[in-house]
């Protein structure tokens, strides 16, 4: 008796849809909302009709002056742009700190003013959604693609299309960049 109850209850749990949360992922760019490095919320809803440069980002990462290029290009183009921070540990161990601590390295070292993301994951089993949504052409509707390592730059559009991804050596500033970002 007791091991058909267990081969019933086996069965009925197999067959049950899964309790486990899961995390419902926003069908436009305008539909995330994530913490920041201070515990406030980014809602990038808020950005609708600029463009959005998203960058996954590193403390001690060979590519972390580009903090201060970034930093330029957030003051240069305000008025049709946002740059968002989205720190990681996942390459080289190279984001070991704690948001307070990402923080002050980022003010103190490169006078960061644009908004930054609570550290996430950029890649692997625990990916945030925001970067399953960026990484996968069945949400972002432009590609599949993979973040290869820290400094990887997402652009959007006024409208919130996903329209360049460049490599994370690519400079902030470089032409190809600045070009995408001028485009009407």
């Amino acid at each position: 008796m007791k091991s058909r109850f267990l081969a019933l209850l086996a069965v009925l749990f197999a067959t049950m849809p899964s309790i486990q949360a899961k995390t419902t992922i926003p069908a436009t760019i305008y539909g995330f909302k994530v913490a920041s490095l201070n515990g406030k919320t980014i809602d990038l809803s808020k950005y609708a009709g600029k463009k959005i440069l998203i960058v996954n980002t590193a403390s001690k990462c060979g590519h972390t002056p580009q903090y201060a290029a970034l930093e330029k290009l957030s003051k240069k183009y305000s008025n049709n742009l946002v740059v968002i921070g989205f720190p990681a540990n996942n390459f080289g161990e190279q984001e070991p700190g704690t948001n307070q601590e990402i923080a002050t390295f980022c003010q103190k070292n490169y006078g960061v003013s644009f908004p930054m993301a609570a550290k996430i994951s950029v890649k692997g089993n625990d990916i945030a959604p925001i970067y399953q949504w960026l990484t996968q052409k069945k949400y972002n509707n432009f590609k599949d693609n993979e973040v290869t390592w820290n400094f990887q730059k997402y652009l959007f559009n006024e409208k919130g299309q996903l329209v360049a991804i460049f490599d994370p050596a690519t400079e902030p500033d470089a032409p190809e960049i600045t070009q995408a970002i001028e485009k009407k």
